[in-house]
């Protein structure tokens, strides 16, 4: 198989396994403030949402009906993000109190300032910021 695949990847968006659907929407909508693009249902109990804030991009989908087609996944715990923002040292004071602190606010040997948090099911989210090129 070839290096050069003509094939352009478009974009790669985390896909959550949950497994307590309100907790995580009310942690994505109310604490990191994503907005809600599109749910599956239209109406609660949902089995799917899809978040969006800026330019990133989360999906959620419930652990029960992910199990029906992929038995041996399991929520939580197993993935982490990484994601770069404009103000990492003002993100990590929105959330503080509202979400278990993971790593405090440090400055990285490569360059990033970082703090991390988890999610309801034990995701770990880490923030950053570029401070030094």
């Amino acid at each position: 198989m070839s290096n050069a695949s003509s094939i352009t990847f478009m974009t790669a968006t985390p896909n959550l396994i949950v497994s307590d659907m309100p907790a995580s929407v009310t942690f994505y909508r109310d604490v990191l403030t994503f907005g809600i693009e599109r749910t599956v249902p239209d109406e609660a109990p949902y089995v799917f949402v899809w978040l969006k804030r800026g330019s990133v991009e989360l999906f959620l989908n419930e652990m029960k009906t992910v199990a029906a087609v992929f038995p041996n996944l399991r929520a939580g715990g197993t993935s982490t993000l990484y994601v770069v923002v404009d103000d990492v040292k003002g993100l990590m004071d929105e959330v503080t109190g509202h979400a278990p602190i993971a790593m405090p606010l440090t400055d990285q040997f490569y360059g990033m300032r970082e703090f991390a948090i988890f999610d309801p099911d034990g995701y770990l989210i880490t923030f950053a910021q570029r401070i030094a090129e």
